[in-house]
């Protein structure tokens, strides 16, 4: 269910995240935001689709969150994005940086490389995986950058910190690492690390045990971990 309490432009919160949302969602920069977006879309193919937008949060309700794993932007190819940070829809090639993702989860966790590129599993069991930009322009890399979205998703961050239940923030790479001061690392726990991009992967990404050290984090938190497998080959 998503809330619809007055007429505006498309994009509606979900739910589970409306009321924790409440300032954002009633601004006049919201507003603009989704203005922004409507003309986006009717000048031209805008990813993820507009039912995709807020899957993230759709999927992961604020009463679920375990882990939140921050990414940039969605992915410009096309069906390529599903509304989850780093997640392609099944059925597409996963890009270079999921790939290396999914190698080290084999390595940390043995698990067997998945069928597919989705992490839908993952946020079922409260991974809410987010992009700090939540739409990109076909073809365009960053092309949504300084739009507005980047104040909602640190609300979103923030609203995560300040109401969920102790959780793990996973911050990989300088982008955001910036998000660092959102989260109250006294009831949280933080784990930083090296994005799983190319560029960066082999100075630190690969070896790094992201997904066990996320367990290890939950366990201290005194909450269930997360199982990582995804559906295999």
């Amino acid at each position: 269910m998503y809330e619809t309490s007055r007429a505006r432009p498309g994009l509606p919160i979900p739910s589970g995240w409306s009321e924790a949302l409440s300032e954002a969602r009633n601004s006049a920069w919201f507003d603009d935001l989704r203005s922004f977006v409507a003309a986006e879309r009717a000048r031209g193919p805008v990813y993820p689709p507009e039912p995709d937008v807020f899957a993230a949060l759709e999927r992961t309700p604020l009463t679920r969150v375990k882990v939140v794993l921050v990414g940039q932007d969605p992915y410009h190819g096309p069906d390529q994005a599903e509304g989850l940070a780093f997640s392609v829809r099944d059925g597409v090639k996963p890009p270079p940086s999921l790939v290396n993702m999914f190698k080290e989860l084999a390595s940390d966790m043995g698990c067997a490389l998945p069928a597919g590129g989705s992490l839908g599993a993952w946020a079922k069991q409260g991974v809410l995986l987010l992009n700090t930009v939540l739409t990109v322009r076909a073809g365009e890399a960053n092309s949504h950058k300084g739009k507005g979205w980047e104040r909602l998703t640190d609300a979103i961050i923030r609203a995560a910190s300040e109401r969920c239940e102790p959780s793990v923030f996973v911050l990989w790479g300088a982008h955001a690492k910036k998000k660092k001061s959102l989260v109250d690392a006294v009831r949280h726990r933080v784990l930083e690390g090296v994005h799983p991009s190319p560029l960066s992967a082999h100075a630190g990404f690969l070896g790094s045990r992201p997904y066990s050290r996320i367990n290890a984090l939950l366990a201290e938190l005194g909450r269930e971990p997360i199982d990582w497998a995804l559906r295999s080959k």
